[in-house]
């Protein structure tokens, strides 16, 4: 094994090093902006989860510690169901009917900025920061989700 190590690294040049340690770097950039984005949310503001069903708004729901448990049964298309289910700070999609699952296990979210989606069923549950307004803080105009 080391045989094939001290091949590429012999046949390596010296641009061939600068793009990787750049690749590297990079891919740190989407934590290093989440992190902004998360420290600069106020205490004020509210949280607040939002499920979609082809676009259109069906749940809005503030999480926070006095949020009760609710569960609650959506049916996107015929022979399609999604059961949501909220406790106090945070909300996932407990069970869904979809061939992948993916929904069910991206688990629980509750920061601002996560999302849990099922593509089949075309639902998104979101999670987003709003000001004492009523006006969400990071508004994301330039994002497209194809419907």
């Amino acid at each position: 094994m080391s045989e094939k190590i001290k091949y590429h690294l012999r046949n390596m040049k010296p641009l061939d090093i600068v793009v990787i340690v750049c690749l590297f770097i990079a891919s740190f950039i989407p934590h290093i902006v989440y992190g902004i984005q998360l420290g600069n949310i106020d205490d004020d503001a509210v949280i607040i989860a939002t499920v979609r069903v082809s676009g259109e708004e069906l749940y809005r729901v503030e999480l926070s510690e006095e949020t009760p448990h609710e569960e609650f049964r959506l049916e996107p298309g015929e022979g399609k169901y999604n059961i949501i289910e909220v406790e106090g700070t945070r909300i996932r999609n407990r069970e869904d009917n979809s061939p992948d699952q993916l929904g069910v296990r991206r688990g629980w979210i509750s920061q601002p900025g996560e999302t849990a989606v099922v593509l089949p069923h075309q639902l998104i549950i979101e999670i987003h920061a709003e000001n004492q307004d009523g006006q969400e803080i990071y508004e994301e105009e330039d994002i497209i989700i194809p419907m």
